[in-house]
């Protein structure tokens, strides 16, 4: 537990609340946490079936058979990819969740485990909370530079974590990315776990591919993917392991020792969701598209330039070069004090976020457009750090 920070989401979320209760009308960009409803036809779903007296009993932990294989089905439509809904698929409780039980599931003292940064703090943290010793590699959208850092590594990693599009920079990878990493993993022996939280928040023309479209890919990778993102449905809590059938049936064994699964009305609702309601997860896409386009776009005016992204629900930018030498956490805190506008530091990210903020996009256009204003000002002021 000493090896432990204070979460960063959740001191942010304190001070967010501190500021707001003294009547700090603080615009919020720091955790991702979704601002737009689940569908009308989720909740009411939750409503039918909430009143069927058996729904509130201890539900099957590995997921009902119908979700099941309503996941098995939208990989199928989505991706082209076959799944047996009984030995390739798992249902948990979030993505965090799951991916902090596999850990527990594969790692313990002794193994490494090999984590690109910057990452999201769960990636690397459940691997220590397992006892494992971390190995960094630089997040790269190039197969052959991660695989030159997984050469030079002192140890060979037994795990891999993946995350595309990625927390926090945005990084995309198309599918020759993962051909390429699944072939060097299976030479190698080194597990995959990848985190497909954003898979629907694309941009564009573009489309996020999933790990297991590669074909030797299960015999040495699980995919996690949430309904948290791509439904809003992040408070609900509910995710999805598939793929490599010994690490499903090592993670349905741990779960077993730890949760009862998920309450059956939510198991019902995603049910809905992923049969019939895909044309949300597209319409949530292109807010976020518009929101993003609107931030970049909106801070460019002050010069401060951002690159644009193709996916993932945030703006990951390098701190202008006249405030760089703050840090990224006195600059958040600038920010904050004298913008009124929450962001995350790039240090809450490992050492490699350091030099970065990360904006996530959960306020509405003319929030947004508010926030820039606000930082612009701040940004152009004459007294503003030099």
């Amino acid at each position: 537990m000493e090896q432990l920070p204070d979460y960063l989401f959740g001191r942010l979320n304190a001070e967010k609340l501190r500021r707001r209760s003294a009547g700090i009308d603080v615009i919020d960009f720091g955790m991702g946490n979704p601002d737009m409803p689940a569908s009308r036809e989720a909740v009411e779903k939750i409503h039918e079936v909430i009143e069927d007296d058996k729904a509130h009993r201890y539900a099957r932990p590995t997921g009902i058979p119908h979700l099941l294989q309503a996941a098995a089905d939208h990989y199928s439509e989505l991706y082209g990819v076959q799944l047996d809904a009984e030995e390739e698929i798992v249902t948990t409780i979030g993505s965090k969740e799951g991916l902090s039980h596999l850990a527990l599931a594969l790692l313990g003292p002794g193994d490494f485990c090999a984590v690109p940064e910057p990452y999201f703090p769960i990636h690397k943290w459940s691997a220590v909370i397992a006892g494992a010793e971390l190995l960094h590699i630089p997040v790269t959208d190039d197969a052959g530079e991660m695989i030159t850092s997984l050469e030079k590594l002192d140890e060979k990693p037994k795990v891999l974590f993946l995350n595309y599009p990625h927390n926090p920079t945005s990084t995309t990878v198309d599918l020759s990315f993962f051909e390429e990493i699944v072939s060097w993993c299976r030479k190698n022996s080194v597990l995959i776990i990848h985190d497909f939280a954003y898979k629907d928040i694309t941009f564009g023309d573009y489309k996020a591919p999933s790990i297991l479209q590669i074909d030797d890919a299960r015999e040495i990778a699980v995919e996690f993917f949430t309904m948290s993102k791509s439904y809003n449905m992040a408070g609900w809590r509910c995710g999805f392991c598939l793929g490599n059938r010994e690490m499903i049936r090592l993670l349905t064994r741990i779960k077993s020792f730890f949760d009862y699964g998920l309450f059956t009305p939510i198991q019902v609702a995603a049910i809905h969701e992923l049969r019939h309601n895909r044309e949300q997860a597209q319409e949530i896409a292109r807010k976020y598209d518009k929101r993003r386009e609107v931030l970049v776009e909106g801070l460019a005016r002050y010069g401060w330039e951002i690159p644009p992204s193709r996916g993932a629900m945030y703006v990951w930018a390098e701190i202008p070069e006249r405030f760089r030498q703050m840090g990224s956490l006195a600059f958040a805190e600038w920010l904050l004090d004298e913008a009124e506008v929450l962001v995350s530091p790039g240090i809450g990210f490992g050492p490699a976020g350091e030099g970065h903020i990360r904006m996530s996009l959960v306020e509405n256009t003319q929030r947004i457009r508010q926030a820039v204003r606000q930082i612009g000002k701040v940004l152009t002021r004459e007294d503003s750090v030099a």
